[in-house]
């Protein structure tokens, strides 16, 4: 597990957001698709969103690196036999042998950020759509906020592919 690699990928959300929903970008036709104004932004608690977006990009950052890397499935499934610690062991040996034959395969930003887009598509636009879709939001607000964070999770998944 890469921290530095997590780090960075934590502010991507961050960053982009402030891009994505620029004014000037896709912020007044969310604003409009959200029901947003200026009066309920200023009255937010932009301290406690910040920091609570701050623990939930970690946390993608986090499953984020468990979906681009296929080494990580290796190591969860040596790690867990009884002998896997014991230097020498069929697990422990196994283990060593598959990362000295694959550890670096699939490592590029290319092969990460194809997988946050895998997880943005499948995983978050129907989450974002179930909700908008009982919510009463349209299309528009779906595609705005789908798409920012497919481009997040494509960011993100190629930058903890390419830390090692």
């Amino acid at each position: 597990m890469n921290f530095i690699a997590i780090g960075i990928s934590t502010l991507v959300p961050i960053i982009i957001g402030f891009v994505w929903y620029h004014s000037k970008v896709f912020g007044n036709a969310w604003m409009k698709a959200a029901d947003m104004n200026d009066e309920k932004i200023k009255g937010a608690n932009m301290g406690a969103i910040f920091g609570v977006s701050i623990i939930m990009s970690f946390l993608l950052a986090l499953i984020m690196q468990v979906i681009s890397i296929h080494q990580v499935h290796f190591g969860s499934i040596l790690m867990f036999q009884p002998d896997f610690k014991e230097a020498g062991s069929v697990s422990s040996e196994l283990y060593k042998k598959i990362m000295d034959l694959y550890g670096h395969s699939y490592r590029t930003f290319k092969h990460g950020s194809f997988h946050g887009i895998i997880a943005g598509l499948l995983l978050v636009t129907p989450v974002i759509s179930i909700n908008a879709l009982f919510e009463r939001k349209g299309f528009k607000y779906i595609a705005i906020n789908a798409g920012y964070w497919v481009v997040c999770l494509a960011i993100m998944g190629g930058i903890v592919s390419v830390f090692e």
